[in-house]
């Protein structure tokens, strides 16, 4: 596997960085029991979410989105931070991101939970900006949150911008920015890593890191 010299590391979130499917699902279930709709189990509140919540809401809940949206938020905030979890190998991977390039994080996750999130475990310091859901004028896959995060970067788009998610959708969004997609993880939850259209493939953070150190020193 080839990748270029990176100038940016663009991060999402969810599942790529962090575990914080606990308090996504609690919201999520909240509002459907009470708009008289059925929960959804973890796995397919993983298989289901992947566009902001601005985007998704108005075709679940119709007329009552907005009511939704308020529960399911009041839910999330109550817990979110208590069951945030890094992923594993996020923290080594982060740490040698740093080393190489300037780092921004495009998410579908709300900008103040994103940025609490990022908070909580001490990794702001690595980022020139989170840009979340509502930060810019449309979410992911829509261009406008990654130039967002580029521009904090003083970097043009291109293809040694990396966009590292584990989605489908994060692998349209890097396209769509003119960016190179690489998954992290197999997306079993979303269709497998050949449905993803990835340009390149990591097993987990652990792995990713390893790469990204041997950038370090071969740039060394």
């Amino acid at each position: 596997m080839k990748l270029p010299h990176p100038t940016a590391i663009i991060w999402d979130w969810d599942n790529t960085l962090v575990d914080g499917w606990a308090a996504i699902t609690a919201g999520l279930n909240a509002a459907f029991t009470e708009h008289g709709l059925t929960p959804w189990t973890l796995d397919e509140v993983k298989a289901r979410v992947r566009r902001s919540l601005r985007e998704t809401f108005p075709d679940i809940f119709g007329a009552r989105w907005e009511a939704a949206r308020d529960t399911f938020y009041r839910e999330v905030r109550a817990q979110h931070l208590q069951v945030l979890t890094p992923m594993p190998g996020a923290a080594e991977a982060l740490a040698a991101g740093a080393a190489l390039a300037p780092m921004a994080v495009n998410s579908n996750k709300q900008g103040p939970l994103l940025r609490a999130e990022a908070d909580q475990l001490g990794w702001t310091r690595h980022f020139t900006r989170l840009v979340g859901a509502g930060d810019a004028e449309a979410d992911k896959p829509n261009p406008a949150p990654m130039r967002l995060g580029l521009a904090a970067c003083g970097v043009p788009a291109g293809p040694s911008v990396w966009y590292i998610g584990d989605t489908a959708l994060d692998m349209l969004a890097a396209r769509n920015a003119g960016c190179t997609g690489i998954l992290l993880g197999d997306a079993a939850h979303d269709g497998g890593v050949e449905a993803a259209g990835a340009e390149a493939n990591f097993a987990g953070g652990h792995a990713l890191a390893a790469y990204l150190l041997g950038l370090a020193k071969d740039r060394a």
